[in-house]
């Protein structure tokens, strides 16, 4: 029996994929890649943009198409919202509602226990899910029982500890697949995370849709995050997405702890104020510029990434402007910039004037010029300095290879013999002019 993964969109889709795949190999199934022939495939979608969801598509029909006496398992956002359409790319598909994702995680048991014929795959299988999606769950399923025992594709450990937002973005539908905030108990999240620092790892990153609105009782991200500092040991720890209206004073202090990774990813979405108050987000420009000014008090030089969001409806070339200066203002080592993707069911897919879908590319290209010069001046500050590096494979010219707290991608020189992925190494920054930067191993940590 072989299973192939393929996985759209955001880490938490990453996270759930990774605790699938290890379900799957426990029973005892081959897991291969998904170019490969297998007798079942699982595509793991995304809504954020309709790209995602044309690239799911297509996937999904060729999975069909070419393995047609496999049994194609599509499941996440995309599914959620448009489960008819999904269902219609082939014969072979069934579908799995996010409420009843954590069912898949049973369905590797079920496999494992039954030996029938690979002829009967798709019937037996179908039928077996739809008896078990029929039975209810309280509070709209497990979501939280996605806790991988390893890592398949990564030498740092993920842990989900927030799902869902209360948040009413114009643009986003994910809020809509995903509903509301739902949070993991703190206690559980440190039993979590001292397993896997048992397990070895050396790096967790912390993820959900919006960890922002994490409560546990009375503990929100700033306090969880102090729980965590204080109850466990071993491993740095890296932060998802951030919103710039959290990182108050408070919530910065808590950040300079140095197992906190100086590297934080802002959804920022806009420079101007119109935009922002249009896109329903609950900052302004200036709220960004605080944040940014409070993690590099708090942290020396940090690596900030932001969101940017190109040619939404109503924007102005004066409003393409100050998004331009906000990531040149505050030097943004990267900015992730999406052209604006009208999304079904939310207020923006009806916000008039529409900006042309071809100059809204065109701006995309431009900010996207503008974090290109940003980055350039964060690497050049770089070089000769030390980076504790995450390493994570080595080629076979025995060149290691990993990502340092601040996320940036090495080949790191000169590593001992011996070696293992998974270990920290202190290197000497050499250079990064190209897309991975090169390092000197100095020792491991």
């Amino acid at each position: 029996m072989k299973a192939a993964f393929y996985t759209l969109g955001c880490k938490l889709n990453q996270v759930e994929t990774e605790a699938l795949v290890s379900a799957f190999r426990e029973q005892g199934v081959s897991i291969v890649s998904s170019d490969n022939q297998a007798d079942i495939y699982v595509v793991n979608t995304c809504t954020v943009t309709s790209k995602s969801e044309q690239k799911a598509r297509r996937m999904i029909r060729k999975f069909s198409r070419d393995n047609n006496s496999s049994l194609v398992i599509a499941t996440g956002c995309y599914v959620q919202m448009e489960e008819e359409e999904v269902l219609s790319l082939g014969d072979n598909v069934v579908t799995v509602s996010l409420d009843d994702k954590d069912t898949i995680l049973d369905l590797a048991a079920f496999i494992g226990s039954y030996r029938f014929d690979l002829r009967e795959l798709k019937s037996r299988t179908a039928l077996w899910l739809q008896e078990h999606l029929a039975t209810s769950k309280p509070d709209g399923g497990e979501r939280f029982r996605y806790s991988p025992a390893d890592f398949n594709f990564h030498s740092r450990a993920f842990l989900k500890i927030q799902d869902g937002c209360d948040n009413s973005c114009a643009y986003c539908r994910v809020t809509i697949a995903r509903g509301a905030s739902v949070s993991l108990d703190s206690d559980e999240i440190i039993n979590r995370l001292n397993q896997l620092a048992g397990k070895g790892y050396r790096e967790v990153v912390l993820t959900g849709i919006n960890i922002d609105s994490y409560q546990s009782g009375d503990l929100d991200l700033a306090g969880l995050l102090k729980k965590i500092l204080e109850e466990t040991r071993g491993f740095r720890i890296r932060l998802s997405s951030l919103e710039p209206d959290t990182l108050t004073e408070q919530m910065c202090g808590v950040l300079a702890d140095e197992r906190i990774c100086p590297h934080f990813h802002l959804s920022v979405q806009s420079g101007s104020d119109v935009i922002l108050k249009a896109m329903r987000r609950n900052y302004t420009s200036e709220t960004i510029r605080e944040a940014v000014r409070q993690l590099r008090v708090v942290k020396d030089d940090p690596f900030i990434a932001a969101d940017i969001i190109a040619g939404f409806p109503g924007e102005t070339e004066s409003d393409l402007e100050e998004s331009m200066k906000i990531i040149t203002e505050l030097n943004f080592a990267r900015a992730h910039v999406f052209p604006f993707s009208p999304r079904p069911g939310t207020e923006a897919y009806d916000i008039t004037p529409k900006v042309p879908e071809r100059e809204t590319v065109l701006r995309a290209a431009r900010l996207r010029k503008a974090s290109e010069e940003s980055y350039k001046s964060y690497i050049s500050r770089s070089i000769g300095k030390e980076a504790v590096i995450l390493l994570e494979h080595c080629d076979d010219n025995g060149l290691w290879y990993g990502f340092s707290e601040t996320y940036i991608r090495f080949a790191v020189e000169n590593v001992d013999k011996g070696a293992q992925a998974g270990q920290m190494a202190v290197c000497k920054i050499k250079d990064l002019s190209a897309g991975t930067g090169s390092a000197v191993f100095h020792k491991f940590q």
